[in-house]
């Protein structure tokens, strides 16, 4: 395959950007995106250029690394796929490929695909974890667990915080990451005790660190690489209710 790619070129987070078109020419169809812009790479190092900035880590899927829009869609036209994992396949002889980073003012560009999330690591901090004290480790069946509870749980917590969902989102909102957080741990016994607090404090934080509101599009759970369903919101709304309720 031979095809051009259009790529957001911007040398740092306190200068301006634009894009900037390359030629890639014999393209295996079975490549994954991440090896063509390395096959890209290759070439502009040894032309002398600066290499595309781009972040990359397991190329299996299950880090979230690989965040960058393609042709508009965060994560590139699958559904259910990550950027590592899309491959050329996917695309057509002569195609040409924009690609952009996220965009949303809580995640700043650092260097052409490259943005700061950050962000998201002051809303784990904020609460997304258990620190009430349990003694010894009980046996595992121990607490019946309702399969529901369970599934739901299991299906939120693989949430692998990329901020596919930041970026599809009109008002750059982190609703869908954040309740997905707030879902695995309230859903088990074990996140009960700081339910209230991991709650409130959470959607401080996501405040804070400059995500907008979030007004229900929708968007945020189609480009989701892992399928987060939209409802959790719903369900982080009403926790956050009974949660002011009861501390007030």
């Amino acid at each position: 395959m031979d095809i051009k790619v259009r790529v957001w070129r911007q040398p740092s987070s306190s200068e301006g950007g634009q894009m900037v078109t390359y030629d890639v020419k014999d393209i295996s169809p079975d490549a994954s995106f991440l090896e063509m812009l390395d096959v890209l790479n290759e070439k502009l190092i040894l032309d002398g250029d600066d290499p595309i900035a781009f972040d990359h880590d397991c190329r299996e899927g299950i880090c979230g690394m690989c965040s960058m829009v393609i042709d508009g869609v965060a994560h590139g036209p699958e559904k259910a796929t990550t950027t590592c994992q899309l491959h050329m396949r996917h695309f057509s002889d002569g195609d040409v490929i924009d690609v952009e980073p996220w965009r949303a003012a809580a995640f700043p560009v650092i260097k052409d695909l490259v943005v700061d999330r950050t962000a998201f690591d002051k809303i784990i901090q904020a609460g997304g974890y258990i620190t009430a004290p349990t003694g010894a480790a009980p046996e595992a069946h121990a607490t019946p667990v309702p399969k529901k509870d369970a599934d739901l749980a299991f299906e939120a917590a693989t949430c692998i915080g990329c901020g596919a969902c930041v970026a599809a989102c009109p008002n750059g909102s982190s609703m869908l990451f954040t309740a997905a957080k707030v879902a695995h741990l309230g859903l088990m016994p074990q996140g009960q005790p700081e339910r209230d607090t991991r709650v409130i404090d959470m959607l401080q934080a996501q405040d804070d660190a400059g995500f907008g509101g979030c007004t229900n599009m929708g968007e945020c759970a189609q480009v989701c690489p892992k399928g987060i369903p939209l409802h959790l919101i719903g369900r982080l709304n009403s926790d956050y209710r009974k949660a002011l309720r009861n501390k007030g």
